[in-house]
């Protein structure tokens, strides 16, 4: 976990720094805004504030973008809850390309060895040239997360978005937001893979320094490469991919001598995957991913003898959806079907059934769900 987190209450044991960069520009209606607000507002409500917890600052994207709060100002659930609740929006045009160099000031020049997040509250319309500013950010450690309408240019956030994209990048109808509240929380507290390496201080003095360098064993990817000062005892390293066996190096560099260098292998866990059933809605996921074979997804659902069929078009790059506006204790149809580059269907079925009244695994309910995968 990136999010340092125990069994405990999750108010005692988080640490890091979160960043809301939130679309304020004409695009976003009124009423979208006062729902990612009150989103913002609760989705940060469970955690313990100030350095040691969790930091939270707020930055608003309109024609000039402006930072009404940075990391270190609120230290008690009160007073952010305040401000976040007073927040106005700015109108004005969708300035994204600044605010982001704003918001990689306030992540990377404050407390070095802690977890970082971004998270990007967007209609998505027309965000404008943010790849390189996102690549920079996610170079230094940041993890990218989005929360975006239906409506918005999926080519550009899932560039913008950190890895993996299903479980970082939300779309969703503002109205029908707090659905996602759950997952974007197990989000935000178990980012990304990462491992944490730690070392007994080897060098004394300023005049060494250590090199640090990691890569997959397999070499899936790149090797990364840092310098660390020589007071440094410790280092976090992120962008892993899951279930993968890393190799690190580490090696003290001083004029005074010569130092061998230092190596470890560890592997990641893999990734969970996880069905969610509620009373009025579905999050139907499936895989493998395979964006390279697949064009688009279509997904058509409706209730089981007869009810009316709808249809979601989504990307290749997208393997879940969240089915909204569904009968309670219902069951449905849900066929999901995937265009290859080489025009051919391949299609799968998943019969699934809403919870009864708005409790998880309702005793009494006559429903059960069946998952089919791809194979």
């Amino acid at each position: 976990s990136l999010f340092w987190f125990s069994n405990a209450r999750l108010r005692t044991w988080c640490e890091g720094d979160i960043l809301l960069l939130l679309d304020s520009s004409g695009s976003v209606t009124n009423h979208e805004f006062s729902r990612l607000v009150q989103f913002a507002a609760e989705l940060v409500s469970p955690f313990s504030l100030g350095r040691g917890h969790v930091r939270v600052g707020l930055l608003q994207v309109s024609s000039k973008p402006n930072l009404d709060f940075g990391l270190d100002v609120h230290h008690d659930q009160q007073s952010l809850q305040e401000a976040l609740l007073r927040v106005s929006q700015m109108q004005g045009d969708t300035n994204t390309e600044t605010a982001l160099r704003i918001a990689q000031k306030v992540l990377t020049e404050t407390q070095k060895n802690v977890p970082k997040v971004l998270l990007w509250l967007t209609d998505g319309v027309d965000p404008g040239d943010v790849d390189k500013p996102m690549s920079e950010l996610k170079a230094r450690g940041v993890s990218v997360l989005i929360v975006s309408t239906i409506h918005a240019n999926y080519q550009v956030l899932q560039r913008a978005v950190s890895p993996p994209i299903e479980s970082h990048l939300f779309f969703v109808d503002f109205d029908d937001i707090n659905i996602i509240k759950e997952d974007m929380l197990k989000a935000i507290i178990t980012v990304a893979p990462s491992a944490v390496l730690k070392w007994h201080p080897i060098l004394k003095t300023d005049s060494g320094y250590y090199e640090l360098w990691y890569q997959s064993v397999l070499q899936r990817d790149p090797e990364i490469r840092r310098t660390l000062s020589f007071e440094s005892i410790s280092e976090e390293l992120t962008s892993l991919q899951p279930e993968t066996t890393y190799m690190v190096s580490l090696r003290p560099e001083s004029n005074l001598m010569l130092f061998n260098t230092l190596t470890v292998y560890f592997t990641t866990l893999p990734e969970s995957v996880s069905y969610r059933n509620s009373s009025d809605h579905i999050r139907v996921s499936w895989g493998p991913l395979q964006p390279a074979y697949v064009q688009r997804y279509t997904v058509e659902y409706g209730a089981i003898p007869s009810g009316r069929v709808q249809t979601v078009v989504l990307h290749g790059q997208q393997n879940s959806v969240v089915l909204t506006g569904l009968e309670p204790d219902t069951q449905y149809l849900v066929t999901i079907s995937a265009l290859h580059v080489n025009g051919k269907d391949r299609a799968m079925s998943v019969r699934a059934c809403t919870q009864e009244g708005i409790a998880l695994d309702a005793p009494g309910s006559m429903c059960r769900t069946d998952y089919y995968f791809f194979s």
